[in-house]
């Protein structure tokens, strides 16, 4: 008996509903509908709770092949999980863009570093653009974040597409204007990403 047909058999005997078994789970209906339609397999948690609930092995629920199945899937998705999570917070790194002193200030026969809210002598077109980049990857970093608390998998490709392209704008601009300091922080923040992407891929098999 395959695990579906043994979840609805143990779910009719104690007389419940998905709905009513999803609370006992604390998981969604939906997540119950799946499972005993057989497009989908409970995460380790949540076979933990099967087990409790109706007293039972998990062994008795699943195969072992199929348990190392589940459980290589939910490191997988774990090992992503941290990397978004991480690289959502590189993107915030954005920030110190605007605050740390990267930026040349001649004053008589000295060059001060200052931040770049006291950084007035560019033009207005820079100035622009360097606080919308800025601000654009930070915001993009916790909308990252969010995606990534609540498992929203489209949303964070999406999102990681759109860092990568804001990210290198940002250390062309950058570049064109000349601003070594902050050229090498916004390329240390793609590093990381990038570092971030390739070991996610190599955890996972992809490369």
């Amino acid at each position: 008996m395959e695990f579906n047909e043994k979840l609805q058999e143990l779910r009719k005997s104690r007389g419940l509903t998905q709905e009513e078994l999803a609370k006992e789970l604390y998981v969604s209906r939906t997540a119950v509908s799946k499972w005993e339609s057989g497009k989908g397999y409970p995460g380790i948690d949540s076979l933990k709770e099967l087990s409790r609930f109706f007293s039972v092995s998990i062994d008795s629920l699943l195969s072992s092949e199929k348990l190392i199945y589940i459980a290589d899937k939910e490191n997988k998705s774990n090992i992503k999980g941290i990397c978004n999570l991480l690289s959502g917070f590189a993107d915030t790194m954005a920030l110190m863009l605007i605050f740390l002193p990267l930026y040349p200030k001649p004053v008589n026969d000295f060059i001060y570093s200052v931040n770049l809210i006291a950084y007035t002598d560019i033009s207005k077109i820079n100035q622009i653009l360097y606080w919308t980049t800025f601000i654009s990857l930070a915001l993009i970093g916790v909308i990252r974040i969010i995606l990534n608390q609540i498992k929203a998998e489209k949303g964070q490709k999406l999102t990681a597409f759109i860092s990568i392209v804001v990210n290198v704008l940002m250390i062309f601009v950058l570049a064109l204007a000349r601003e070594s300091y902050a050229v090498i922080t916004a390329f240390l923040i793609l590093l990381i990403k990038g570092l971030l992407i390739i070991y996610e891929r190599k955890r996972n098999g992809i490369i």
